[in-house]
């Protein structure tokens, strides 16, 4: 099993890389494939061996080979950040079919989160895609499910939209829309989900209002990080947390 993890977890940096290319080029309307990476600065192209997650950027100290013009550092925290969830959920959730379904979800999360951090935008253009996968893998690795995590994203998705409609200032139709697609790939457990993000959600609100007082509520705050927390949570023990409110106050 630790080889297994260990493996994710080399699997999940690979995959930062590209959701660093994703966070970039998607909001921009480039190709997500061409041309290859290359520096901001210098526009020179990036040759494999400055290309390894994370350690390319230790060993270069953050900065450009050819023009030494500094490198963002979230660069390498994307990967290793899409390394540590991607072995945390193989660990947590074992190997199976399911992981065609949870693997991809993290790794939508943490492409929406980076993006509506940089552009208060949360594309259709991953949306819609990941809904579709998550509704035909669902259908082929885990069918007995697929009524309860069609309701649970219907559910998401009103929910969030009735918040959306009472406070159009914290959040957008993208986030309404991220909830829906949550539902649909976590079922019951997107409930500790949402609770985590709005959670998250409310602590950054009274900080912004703490140091910005009545201008803090003309600020737009991204929500989609904090639904991506939350969703990163009910994936590896949104199940539990149910069972265990079940267990405690149902039971």
């Amino acid at each position: 099993m630790a080889f297994v993890v260990t493996f994710a977890g080399l699997f999940g940096a690979a995959i930062g890389s590209f959701l660093n290319v994703v966070v970039h080029r998607l909001p921009r309307r480039e190709s997500l494939v061409a041309p290859r990476s290359r520096c901001p600065s210098c526009q020179v192209e990036l040759a494999a061996r400055d290309n390894v997650p994370v350690v390319s950027w230790l060993l270069l100290r953050g900065r450009c080979r050819h023009c030494r013009t500094a490198i963002s550092g979230r660069y390498p925290v994307v990967e290793l950040l899409t390394a540590v969830t991607f072995a945390a959920v193989v660990a947590a959730r074992g190997v199976s079919g399911d992981l065609l379904v949870l693997l991809p979800f993290a790794a939508l999360l943490i492409a929406v989160a980076g993006i509506d951090l940089d552009h208060l935008i949360v594309p259709n253009r991953l949306l819609a895609p990941a809904a579709a996968w998550g509704l035909v893998v669902s259908a082929s690795v885990r069918p007995e499910q697929l009524p309860a995590l069609a309701i649970a994203g219907a559910a998401a998705f009103v929910l969030l939209l009735v918040a959306a409609l009472a406070y159009p200032v914290g959040m957008g139709m993208g986030d309404v829309k991220l909830a829906g697609v949550m539902g649909l790939y976590l079922g019951v457990a997107v409930v500790p989900a949402l609770f985590a993000a709005f959670l998250a959600g409310t602590l950054a609100g009274l900080v912004l209002l703490a140091r910005h007082g009545g201008a803090a509520r003309k600020q737009g705050v991204p929500f989609a990080p904090f639904l991506a927390l939350g969703g990163l949570l009910g994936l590896l023990a949104g199940t539990e947390l149910v069972a265990l409110y079940a267990r405690s106050f149902l039971g």
